[in-house]
C-alpha cells in the first residue's frame, strides 16, 4: 500500500474516532489496496447489446429464435453467503433491443425446482424474501444513478430509482428508517411503465422483460455505453450472486462496480404521457356529528413530456393523495388517511435528487406539500416540475400551488430549485433553495443549503450539508450544520455524525422533529463470519452512542448507548439481544398517559431490547420484539409478536399483537394493540387485501379492505372500504367510507 494512502486512512480513522489499534494490518492493507485500485471498475465484465428487427413475445417462455444466438451474461459470482464463489445454480442472461424497447431474458436454472420460493404476487413485494432476478441500468454511465427492474417467480413488477449509489441523503446511525420512496437512496415507490412475465418447469424458472426506452432517461445521440449489473437471489440458500462482482460490504446499487452494456443505440424520439384519474366516494364521520353520508367526487391528472432525452417536464392538476392504492404501513389506530407513504406520481420521478438532509433533519420532504401539520390533506391546485440532466448537471425546478382549507391552511405557493454536480471518486456537490409564499408579502419561509460528498477509495466517505432558514416571525439561531464520515469494509463499519440545529431553524417543506440541539452520534460494528459453524452466517457485534443536548444551555435531552450482537443464520433467522443505557431529560412536566404526569428531571437506566426473527420467507414465520427494564422514572415490560403464514404466491396472512405494561411511581398504564392482515393475489395485477385492528388506548377497532386491479405503472381500478367502531365511551360507529378510483396512463407520443 502506498504511504500516502496509509496516511489518508489513518487520518480518516482519527477523524472517525476509531483507534488504529482496532484495525489489523490486513484491514489496513485491504483498504489501501482498494484505494490503490486493485479492484477497478474497468475490470468489470462487458457485454454487447444486440439490435433485432422482430421483438420477442413477452410471455416468460423464451422460446423465440431471437434468444438463441445472443451474447450471454454468465459467470455470476456470489456476494452472500460465500463471497467470491461461483453462483450455486446455473444463471444466464441475454439482452437485445429494437427501436422501441430493451428486452431481457433470464434463464434461472435450479437443481431443486420444488424448493423455489415464489414470493407474494403483488407489485414491489420485498424480493429479499423470495427467489428473484434484478437488474440495474446506469443509463448516463455516471456510476451513481440508475433504474432498477426485477421480478420473482410469481411474475411481479419490482422497480425503483437509485440515487447516489443508494446512499441518497445520508442517514445518521441514529436513524435508518428512511421512508423509501419519499427520500433519496433507493426510491421503491417510483413506478415505471414496462412488462415482465415468468414461467417455471422442471429445470428452474425463467423471466422475460420488456423495458420501453420511453420509461428511461439517457444521453442524446448515437451509440452509447450504459452501466449494467444483474443480481440473482436464491432464497433457500439465502444466496445473492452478481454478474459484475460486488464486494460483500456493498449491494446492487453500488454502480461503481457495475459492468458495461456496449453498443446500444436508443431512439432520440420524445415521449409524452397523460395520466388522468377520477375518484368518487361515500363517507360519514360519526365522531364529528355528521348526520348523513356525503358523496364527494373529483378528477385530475398529470402530464409528462420529455423535453430532451435526459430532461423531463411534469405537470399536475388537482393532485390526489393516492390513498386508495397505497399499503397500510403507517395506519392510524382510528383513521386510515394519515401519513401514508408517498405515492403521488408527480412527486416520484427523481425524488432522490431533490432530497437533502438526514432522517431527523430533512430539508425537502415532498409529502409536506399538500399535507397539513395535523396530517390532513390540503387541496393541490396544480404545479409543474422540470428535472433531469443539462450540460453535465443534475437540475430540478418545482412549483406547486395549494388551495385554502377552512380551519387548516391558507393558500400557499411552494418553489424548489436544486442543482448538483457529480464528481469523480464518489464525490459530488450541490445546492438547494426552497420557498413557501403565503398570502401577503410577510408570510413566507425560505431555506438555503449547500451539500457535498467526498469519497476516498471504496471504503471511506465524508458527507455534509450547511443550511439556514428565513422565517419573519422567528428570532434566534437559524442554521443547521451536519457532518458525517463513514468507513466500510468486509469486516468493519464505523460512522461518526455531528449536527447542530438552531432554535429558529424552520424547514417548512422538510422534517424536523426537534429544535435547538446538538447531536453527537457514533457507531462501531464488526462483521464476523464463523466458517466453522455452517448454519451461522454472520455475527455482528456493535456499539452505538447518541447524545442530544440543548444548543444554548447544554442540557442533556437524550443520551443512549446501545450494545448489541446480531446473530444471523444461513436461513435468514436473526437473534439480537440488545441492551441500552438511556437517559431522558425533561425540562417541563410531561403527561405520558391520562393522569400520569412526569416531573422535570433526568431519568436514566438500563433497558433490554431483544429481537428474534425466524426465516421470513418460510411458509410460516414469526417476528418478535421483547422490551424490558428501566423506563423513565420506573420500568416497563412488553412484547410485540407477528405470526405470518403464506401459501405460494397467492395467499398471505399475518396476526400481530403488541402488549406494553408501564409501571411508574407516578402511575401505571397498559397498552394493547391487535391486528390481522390478509391478502389474496389472483394475479400480479389483481389483489384483495384487508386489515382489521383493535387498540385499547383509543378503545376502537378499525377495518380496511382494498381491491386493486392494476394496469401499467401502478395505475388501474381501486375499491376501498373503511370502517371504524368505538367501544365504551365511544360506543358505536365512528366513521365509514367507500372509495372508488380509476386512473390510467396513456402514451400519446414516443411509445
Amino acid at each position: 500500500m502506498r504511504p500516502s494512502a496509509r496516511l489518508v486512512l489513518l487520518l480518516g480513522f482519527t477523524f472517525l474516532g476509531l483507534p488504529s489499534t482496532f484495525l489489523t494490518a490486513q484491514d489496513l492493507q485491504r483498504a489501501g489496496d482498494r484505494m490503490d485500485g486493485l479492484i477497478r471498475p474497468e475490470e468489470a465484465p462487458v457485454v454487447r447489446a444486440e439490435l433485432i428487427s422482430v421483438p420477442p413475445t413477452v410471455d416468460g417462455f423464451l422460446d423465440e429464435e431471437v434468444w438463441s444466438d445472443t451474447p450471454v451474461l454468465e459467470g455470476f459470482v456470489q456476494r452472500m453467503p460465500w463471497d467470491g464463489d461461483p453462483v450455486s445454480e446455473t444463471t444466464r442472461i441475454r439482452i437485445v433491443y429494437d427501436a422501441h424497447a430493451l428486452y431481457v431474458g433470464a434463464w434461472l436454472l435450479d437443481s431443486a425446482p420444488d424448493q423455489i420460493v415464489p414470493g407474494e404476487s403483488i407489485r414491489d413485494f420485498d424480493v429479499a424474501e423470495s427467489d428473484a432476478v434484478i437488474l440495474i441500468l446506469d443509463t448516463f454511465r455516471d456510476r451513481k444513478n440508475g433504474f432498477v427492474f426485477g421480478t420473482n417467480p410469481s411474475g411481479i413488477e419490482y422497480d425503483g430509482q437509485v440515487a447516489n449509489e443508494g446512499e441518497g441523503t445520508q442517514r445518521s446511525a441514529a436513524a435508518r428508517t428512511m421512508q423509501r420512496g419519499a427520500g433519496g437512496g433507493f426510491n421503491l415507490n417510483w413506478d415505471g411503465s414496462w412488462e415482465v412475465a415468468t414461467s417455471r418447469d422442471e429445470g428452474g424458472w425463467y423471466a422475460e422483460f420488456r423495458i420501453p426506452f420511453s420509461t428511461l432517461r439517457y444521453g442524446s445521440g448515437g451509440v452509447q455505453d450504459w452501466g449494467i449489473n444483474v443480481s440473482r437471489k436464491i432464497r433457500r440458500h439465502n444466496e445473492e450472486a452478481f454478474w459484475a462482482p460486488i464486494p460483500r460490504e456493498f449491494n446492487l446499487y453500488r454502480l461503481s462496480f457495475a459492468g458495461t452494456l456496449q453498443g446500444i443505440q436508443p431512439p432520440s424520439t420524445r415521449s409524452a404521457t397523460i395520466t388522468p384519474y377520477v375518484l368518487g366516494s361515500a363517507s360519514r364521520d360519526y365522531a364529528a356529528g355528521e348526520e348523513e353520508f356525503s358523496y364527494p367526487s373529483e378528477f385530475g391528472g398529470e402530464v409528462k413530456l420529455q423535453v430532451t432525452q435526459g430532461l423531463t417536464l411534469d405537470a399536475t392538476y388537482n393532485t390526489d393523495f393516492a390513498q386508495v392504492e397505497v399499503d397500510d404501513a403507517q395506519v392510524n389506530l382510528t383513521r386510515f388517511n394519515l401519513f401514508f407513504p408517498e405515492k403521488r406520481p408527480f412527486f416520484l420521478e427523481n425524488a432522490g435528487f431533490f432530497s437533502v438532509g438526514v432522517a431527523e433533519a430533512e430539508l425537502f420532504f415532498s409529502r409536506r406539500i399538500g399535507i397539513s401539520d395535523e396530517g390532513s390533506p390540503v387541496p393541490i391546485q396544480g404545479g409543474a416540475r422540470l428535472s433531469g440532466r443539462v450540460a453535465g448537471l443534475n437540475v430540478g425546478l418545482l412549483h406547486i400551488q395549494t388551495d385554502s382549507k377552512v380551519g387548516i391552511q391558507e393558500e400557499n405557493a411552494y418553489s424548489v430549485a436544486r442543482v448538483a454536480k457529480e464528481l469523480p471518486s464518489r464525490s459530488r456537490i450541490g445546492a438547494i433553495f426552497l420557498n413557501r409564499e403565503g398570502q401577503g408579502g410577510s408570510d413566507f419561509n425560505r431555506t438555503y443549503a449547500l451539500d457535498g460528498q467526498v469519497g476516498i477509495g471504496d471504503a471511506l466517505t465524508f458527507t455534509g450539508f450547511l443550511a439556514r432558514t428565513e422565517t419573519p416571525e422567528l428570532d434566534g439561531k437559524d442554521h443547521l450544520l451536519h457532518l458525517n464520515s463513514s468507513y466500510l469494509t468486509r469486516t468493519w463499519r464505523t460512522e461518526w455524525n455531528y449536527r447542530e440545529v438552531g432554535e429558529a431553524f424552520n424547514p417548512e417543506m422538510g422534517f424536523l422533529p426537534r429544535e435547538g440541539y446538538r447531536m453527537y452520534d457514533g457507531l462501531l460494528l464488526r462483521f464476523y463470519r464463523p466458517e466453522s459453524i455452517p448454519w451461522l452466517r454472520e455475527i455482528r457485534p456493535h456499539i452505538h452512542y447518541t447524545r442530544f443536548e440543548d444548543i444554548n444551555s447544554g442540557f442533556r435531552e437524550t443520551e443512549k448507548t446501545h450494545v448489541d450482537i446480531h446473530f444471523e443464520s444461513d436461513g435468514g433467522g436473526l437473534f439480537s439481544p440488545a441492551f441500552n443505557y438511556v437517559s431522558e431529560g425533561l425540562e417541563e412536566s410531561f403527561e405520558i398517559a391520562e393522569g400520569v404526569v412526569l416531573q422535570p428531571g433526568t431519568y436514566s437506566g438500563w433497558e433490554g431490547a431483544w429481537r428474534i426473527n425466524s426465516n421470513q420467507s418460510a411458509p410460516l414465520s414469526i417476528q418478535t420484539d421483547v422490551d424490558f427494564g428501566n423506563f423513565l422514572s420506573g420500568s416497563r415490560r412488553g412484547i410485540t409478536a407477528t405470526l405470518t403464514a403464506r401459501r405460494g404466491g397467492a395467499l398471505s396472512t399475518s396476526l400481530r399483537f403488541s402488549y406494553m405494561d408501564v409501571d411508574l411511581p407516578e402511575g401505571e398504564f397498559i397498552t394493547r394493540l391487535a391486528g390481522f392482515r390478509a391478502g389474496y393475489f389472483f394475479t400480479p395485477r389483481l389483489y384483495l387485501r384487508s386489515l382489521v385492528q383493535y387498540g385499547d388506548q383509543a378503545d376502537t377497532w378499525s377495518a380496511n379492505v382494498r381491491l386493486g386491479w392494476l394496469n401499467t405503472a401502478g395505475t388501474g381500478l381501486f375499491l376501498v372500504y373503511n370502517d371504524t367502531q368505538g367501544f365504551g365511551t365511544l360506543d358505536g360507529p365512528l366513521g365509514r367510507s367507500f372509495i372508488i378510483k380509476f386512473t390510467r396512463l396513456v402514451q400519446v407520443a414516443g411509445g
